[in-house]
């Protein structure tokens, strides 16, 4: 990622539309959408240029596969069947690209392909069938949002907790009305997030809770658009962790797009909400999300509505440690120069919050 000549006016790792040495078009962050990504604010058009990165890696990976095992028969049936998609129904086309477990299948195939393992590329034709999850269609004032609460089928992520699937009638009715609830909140007081979660988020994975009982959440970088978690107390925490773990699919789906830090070596540092020390990449991912946090609850705190005390104390709480692993980060001396820049604009955007004015 370089600046133009052009006033400064493009961070890219590649100016949108340009082509690099090889031929291959590039694609591009503007620097304003760069620093309204920074600052949680990048919206649906944020989303739109993540998107479009994450189709092209994917493709990326597949014809990678389909050139590492050309006589892999059932992988080239369902090759042949995604390129008729490509031509003549794009939307499908990319809703199976976008099924969230098929970058870290098709990752671990080319790895197994290259260590000569045995791979189960034949896999690739359960991607191009119907999710095997239960699609919810949510409206609140005007904004629909219709994720999947994908309790069956392929389980090849690991979100850090066991999958709580299949779930019994019962147990899908209690998702679909938390979630309801939940995308109510959002829309009514958490505005500018729920239009960037109803563009990316799309697939829930339902996940046991903690073995005290506690509520958990998770994303995984090699699983854009989805957001696992278990049911929390009340709709409020679920609404909070759709947008912390929104951020972390975000801001995974941007370092796909530009780097910014070195990979990960052995230093180590304190996240102020962590009792271990975390590589700088992992911090990085945890300033990121708490900055939603902290912007979730100075909403919260402003409309009065969520137990005032209790806003008003996670808003100080999450501020703080933002701003404090912020300045860590920028301290670490490992952030690429756009990493120092979108670290900076985290910095200024977790300062500038106020609990006392509404949530754009």
């Amino acid at each position: 990622m370089a600046e133009t000549d052009e006033a400064a006016a493009v961070a890219v790792t590649g100016v949108p539309g340009a082509r690099g040495a090889d031929g291959l078009p590039r694609h591009g962050v503007d620097r304003a959408l760069f620093r309204a990504i920074a600052g949680a604010r990048g919206g649906p058009e944020a989303v739109r240029l993540l998107r479009a990165g994450q189709l092209s890696k994917r493709a990326l990976l597949l014809l990678a596969l389909r050139r590492r095992a050309p006589q892999d028969e059932g992988f080239r049936e369902a090759y042949a069947r995604l390129c008729e998609l490509q031509r003549g129904d794009r939307a499908r086309w990319e809703e199976v690209l976008l099924r969230p477990e098929l970058d870290a299948w098709a990752a671990d195939c080319l790895r197994g392909l290259a260590a000569g393992e045995a791979v189960s590329l034949g896999l690739l034709g359960e991607f191009t069938a119907e999710g095997a999850g239960e699609a919810v269609e949510l409206e609140c004032d005007g904004l629909r949002w219709r994720p999947s609460v994908e309790h069956a089928g392929l389980r090849l992520v690991d979100y850090g907790r066991p999958p709580a699937g299949p779930l019994s009638a019962a147990e899908l009715a209690l998702w679909c009305e938390q979630l309801e609830e939940a995308w109510r909140i959002l829309v009514r007081r958490h505005p500018w997030h729920a239009r960037s979660v109803a563009a990316c988020v799309g697939v829930i994975v339902p996940l046991r809770p903690a073995p005290g009982g506690e509520a958990v959440s998770a994303a995984a970088r090699r699983a854009y658009g989805a957001v696992a978690a278990s049911l929390p107390a009340e709709p409020v925490l679920l609404a909070l962790a759709l947008v912390h773990e929104f951020l972390h699919v975000q801001l995974g789906a941007l370092l796909d797009l530009v780097p910014l830090h070195r990979p990960n070596g052995a230093a180590v540092y304190h996240a102020p909400w962590r009792p271990d020390l975390r590589p700088v990449g992992a911090l990085l991912q945890g300033t990121y999300a708490h900055l939603g946090v902290a912007d979730f609850w100075a909403a919260e705190a402003a409309a009065g509505v969520s137990e005032p005390a209790r806003a008003a104390r996670e808003f100080a709480l999450w501020r703080g440690h933002t701003s404090a692993a912020g300045r860590t980060l920028l301290e670490s001396g490992e952030l690429t120069a756009q990493g120092r820049e979108f670290t900076e604009e985290l910095v200024r955007a977790a300062g500038a919050l106020d609990d006392s004015a509404p949530n754009r």
